[in-house]
């Protein structure tokens, strides 16, 4: 019996050791943040979050911040994510309304501006923030001899006729933030003006990436317009990322008043989460300086966070507009959906000219004199050969 127990000792001696380093082993808890195509940050950063919680954190990007939320809306019964990152102030409301998110009053709030928190439910939180505005091809106008427009009025003259491309405010953020600026500066009228950018060739295109990388001609891949609607720190990318440096920078941006539209994008824990302890660190690390200093150089947003410093490049390159165009949330939540309904009919649907019109009465009446004109000359001429065959 003293050998049986002895052998038991020695046993959990041996063994107790590999248990403690088998349970300080534990897999990492995998975290997952559903993002917009647009979404960046350095490895390192993501790193650190990773090593600092035993984490393994997956983005899950989702087209641009329109689909992305309308994927998150459309599965919130049955959530892909943790956290929903993008929903920027012109979907607030839609998000809020869908009630996908879970309430977070994060310590790492108190040092935010109250002009960046628009939901008082701490439901959706800001994390930074830029302005939308329209890039311009400087090189384009200089070899043209034409200059480069300064006001939303410009934009309808012939001389531009075909050089802008827009997103759909149906699907992009971006889109639907320039609809919004036009909204501001035009009252309802908005649409005289949309239906006048129609008649000009303004072309339309789903998301910001097919804009500006596929029909910019100032981007990579030197498209035929050389207006896009983008952001007023777009031009600083352009420079940081340029393959041979630059002393300046190949794009501008339009910055004449209510030309563009400051734009606030949030992060919300989707509700359902398995993993909301975590998520909620993850929130927190957002609104960090680490994280908040690392966003403009990845996706040339301003921070949220007054602590954050920027890059002196951003400072030097990007551009701030002194006059952008407002709307407040809630005029925005109650007429967002009858705006866009409208640009739909006004921009995207075909136009009566189209459509062939209705042949007049009287070349219906003159085709009908010919052909029996003609039918007569037929029954004539049979006649005739019958009777000569006589």
């Amino acid at each position: 019996m003293k050998h049986i127990l002895l052998l038991g000792l020695l046993v959990f001696a041996v063994r107790s050791p590999q248990a403690a380093r088998s349970s300080q082993a534990a897999e990492p808890q995998t975290i997952t943040i559903m993002t917009h195509d647009s979404f960046a940050v350095s490895e390192g950063v993501v790193k650190s979050f990773e090593d600092a919680n035993n984490a393994k954190v997956v983005f899950l990007q989702s087209g641009d911040a329109g689909a992305a939320l309308n994927k998150a809306i459309l599965t919130k019964d049955a959530p892909l994510a943790d956290l929903l990152f993008g929903v920027d102030n012109t979907f607030l409301s839609r998000a809020l309304e869908a009630g996908i998110f879970e309430s977070y009053d994060s310590p790492a709030l108190q040092g935010i501006p109250t002009e960046f928190r628009l939901d008082a439910s701490n439901r959706a939180l800001p994390v930074d923030h830029s302005d939308v505005c329209i890039n311009y091809d400087r090189a384009y106008f200089a070899g043209r001899n034409l200059p480069a427009p300064k006001f939303l009025e410009d934009l309808i003259k012939p001389e531009y006729k075909g050089l802008l491309v827009v997103e759909n405010p149906a699907t992009s953020s971006t889109g639907l933030a320039f609809l919004m600026a036009t909204i501001a500066h035009y009252g309802d009228s908005f649409t005289d003006y949309w239906q006048a950018l129609r008649s000009n060739g303004v072309v339309v295109v789903d998301g910001w990436e097919t804009a500006y990388y596929t029909n910019f001609s100032a981007s990579s891949g030197r498209g035929p317009q050389p207006m896009v609607v983008s952001y007023a720190s777009s031009p600083a990318a352009e420079v940081i990322f340029a393959e041979t440096p630059l002393d300046d920078a190949p794009t501008a941006s339009i910055l004449g008043p209510d030309t563009c539209f400051r734009q606030i994008e949030f992060v919300g824990i989707l509700k359902g989460t398995p993993n909301r302890l975590l998520a909620e660190k993850f929130v927190d690390f957002m609104l960090s300086k680490e994280f908040q200093e690392d966003m403009p150089l990845q996706m040339f947003v301003y921070p949220v966070n007054p602590n954050a410093v920027l890059p002196d490049a951003f400072v030097q390159y990007a551009q701030v507009p002194e006059q952008t165009a407002f709307l407040a949330p809630d005029e925005i939540a109650a007429n967002r959906d009858q705006w866009i309904e409208t640009w739909t009919d006004v921009v995207l649907k075909p136009t009566g000219s189209s459509v062939p019109a209705p042949i007049p009465a009287v070349l219906i009446g003159a085709l009908f004199v010919v052909l029996a004109a003609g039918g007569i000359y037929w029954l004539y001429k049979l006649a005739s050969s019958k009777q000569a065959q006589k």
